[in-house]
């Protein structure tokens, strides 16, 4: 089933003649450039944005798959501070900022002759509390892996076979979403984070979030991975490392590492 989907996705990319794909380095948008490039040869463009929401290593990532795949890659400065609204962080945080984003991706591919755009959301992204999804509809951006029905799971399987590296890579969202609604976000909030997540993940965490609620941080990482997060050792050097960060304090959620946990208020 998976390997027909994936072929109903090259035949989609391939009817379009070229392509361009808001690339961030993630498992999906990575699965779906790799297809788009496979279909469309040069006529594949990805567009990455060089953000205080992304993480370094995310850009660096995606600058060293381009290059290793030989696609075409355009980076350019996001300024979501600067969308009005952005920073104090209401409920529709998110359709602000993508509607910013992906404006800004589809001027760049008409530049580059290239008419339709696309991102990599799959048909899991549809339970959860998505407001950035109005913005891709109001522009016209493609969901090609939504369109034939991929899961997450399905681009995981294929993108191992494929040997893509992204198929076990824990799922991302940008830092922006590691506040609560209300909370105001500012590169210094934003830099606290990056770096508390850095720690976690040189200490072996896979799947975790570093949540910012003023001067705490609110650690979710996998129930299995509890153990680990308060072992001696491990919790000396989170917390005194969080202190020279600049969180005050630093929680363990115990209900444990879930997506879109900053939407339960709602």
């Amino acid at each position: 089933m998976a390997a027909q989907k994936l072929t109903q996705l090259k035949e989609r990319i391939t009817s379009l003649g070229s392509l361009a794909i808001a690339f961030s380095s993630g498992v999906d948008s990575t699965f779906l450039l790799k297809a788009a490039h496979e279909a469309l040869g040069e006529h594949a463009l990805a567009i990455t944005a060089k953000s205080s929401s992304f993480p370094k290593r995310e850009l660096e990532e995606s600058i060293s798959f381009c290059k290793e795949e030989n696609i075409r890659q355009i980076i350019f400065t996001s300024r979501e501070l600067d969308v009005k609204g952005f920073r104090q962080n209401p409920p529709n945080r998110c359709y602000l900022c993508k509607k910013a984003f992906l404006e800004k991706v589809k001027e760049i591919a008409a530049s580059h002759g290239i008419t339709h755009v696309a991102e990599g959301s799959n048909v899991d992204d549809e339970g959860d509390y998505r407001p950035g999804m109005k913005a891709v509809a109001e522009l016209g951006i493609l969901s090609p892996l939504r369109e034939v029905g991929l899961t997450k799971q399905e681009i995981r399987s294929l993108s191992k076979e494929v040997g893509l590296p992204t198929w076990k890579k824990p799922s991302f969202a940008c830092l922006s979403s590691r506040f609560p609604y209300g909370e105001e976000i500012t590169e210094k909030k934003l830099a606290m984070v990056e770096q508390a997540e850095q720690l976690l993940l040189e200490l072996g965490f896979a799947q975790f979030r570093v949540r910012i609620h003023g001067a705490m941080a609110r650690v979710e990482v996998l129930p299995e991975d509890f153990p680990k997060l308060i072992q001696a050792g491990n919790r000396e050097k989170i917390t005194g490392r969080f202190r020279e960060i600049g969180f005050v304090y630093t929680a363990m959620d115990l209900e444990g590492y879930r997506t879109g946990s900053m939407n339960e208020i709602l």
